[in-house]
Formats: structure tokens, C-alpha cells, sequence
């Protein structure tokens, strides 16, 4: 009886023993550390993983001064299944576009422009016109236009210089102003930190001086 007891004591000490090491091993597995805790685990496209935000656009005069006209007038033969752009060219399933830029929306006398477009206030300015090359039915909710738009701001700043080339002749827009040099504000602070440290430095010289 005596063996029996012991043989069962031992047994019930080694379950314990087991029981306590598979809850240590649980325990550090499961408070452990995450694979890739703190990491985006996929890559959204525009978005950047250390929480920065998409770069800035570049403004619409900043590429009309650097665009290519000949490229430009490549892009418009995607538009002349609907449009011709020649001086007194007619009208197709779009209006004719010689000298549009500058001129009100619906300013093509017999073409039947649609009430959606009609309606936009204001002219054909670069930047009206560069938001309906971009999305037609955003720029104008409701209109006729079929052209999904062009989504590069580069071809449609070429598209729009051939354009405005064609009998409209607009000035251009003023670049933005540039930023100042990095140097100049360097050279500022590194002239407030001498002037900072000149009161210093008259203090150490006048403590080394020999009392008179």
C-alpha cells in the first residue's frame, strides 16, 4: 500500500511539475512579442508606413512654365474624334475649341452645350480649364461630356499650352514665389549664436584678468 501511495505522490508531483512549465512556455508566448508589432503589414499605395502624408502637388504654373507645346498637340489627337480646334473649324459632337481659352463655357454660338455647363460660373481660365481636363463630370456634375479625363497634371499642362496656342494667346501664370535659400537662414543662425556667446566669452576674460 505504502509503495502504491508513493508511486501515485510521484506521479501527481511530475503532472505538477508539467503542468507549471507548459504554463511558463504559455505565458511567453502569448505576452510576447507581435511579429511586426508597430509595422503597417501592408502597403497602401500614396501612404507612407512612418505616419507621413502624400507628397504636395505641384502648382498648375509652375508645370505650364516647363511644358511642351509639341507634346500638347500629340495629346489633342485624342480629342479630335469629337473636336476641331482650326479657325472657323465646325462643330462636332463637341464645339469647335479655336480660341475657347479665356472665353465663357457655353460660348460656341448654335452648339448645344448642356445646362450642367452652362451653369459653372466664370470663364475658361487655366485653372477651370485644367479641373475639367482632369474630370469633366466633377468640374461640371451633370454634363454631356463623355471623356473620363486625364488624370497626368504633365500632359494636361502640355494640353493646355497647345490649346491656349490656338488662337487664345493667354499670359501664362505667375510661377509661386521661391522659397528662400537654405544658406541665408544658416547664416542667421549662425550669427544670433555669436552674439549669444559674445557676452559669455567678455565674462571669462574679465574673471581670468588680475585684480588691480
Amino acid at each position: 500500500m505504502v509503495d502504491r501511495n508513493n508511486t501515485i505522490a510521484g506521479w501527481v508531483l511530475a503532472a505538477g511539475i508539467v503542468a507549471l512549465g507548459s504554463s511558463i512556455l504559455f505565458g511567453k508566448v502569448i505576452h510576447g512579442e507581435v511579429p511586426g508589432e508597430g509595422k503597417q503589414g501592408y502597403v497602401i499605395q500614396g501612404v507612407e508606413s512612418g505616419g507621413g502624408g502624400a507628397a504636395a502637388a505641384v502648382p498648375l504654373a509652375t508645370l505650364l512654365a516647363s511644358a511642351d507645346i509639341a507634346k500638347g498637340e500629340a495629346i489633342f489627337k485624342k480629342c479630335t474624334a469629337c473636336h476641331t480646334i482650326n479657325q472657323g473649324g465646325a462643330n462636332g459632337v463637341g464645339p469647335n475649341l479655336y480660341a475657347a481659352m479665356g472665353k465663357a463655357h457655353g460660348h460656341v454660338p448654335g452648339f448645344a452645350y448642356s445646362d450642367a455647363l452652362k451653369s459653372v460660373p466664370g470663364n475658361w481660365d487655366w485653372e477651370g480649364m485644367d479641373k475639367w481636363l482632369a474630370n469633366p463630370k466633377k468640374y461640371a456634375p451633370g454634363t454631356k461630356m463623355s471623356f473620363a479625363g486625364l488624370g497626368n497634371p504633365e500632359e494636361r499642362a502640355a494640353l493646355l499650352l497647345y490649346l491656349n496656342a490656338q488662337g487664345s494667346n493667354l499670359p501664362l501664370p505667375a510661377a509661386p514665389a521661391a522659397e528662400a535659400a537654405p544658406a541665408e537662414g544658416a547664416a542667421q543662425a549662425e550669427g544670433g549664436e555669436a552674439a549669444a556667446a559674445a557676452p559669455a566669452d567678455a565674462a571669462k576674460e574679465a574673471a581670468a584678468a588680475p585684480a588691480k
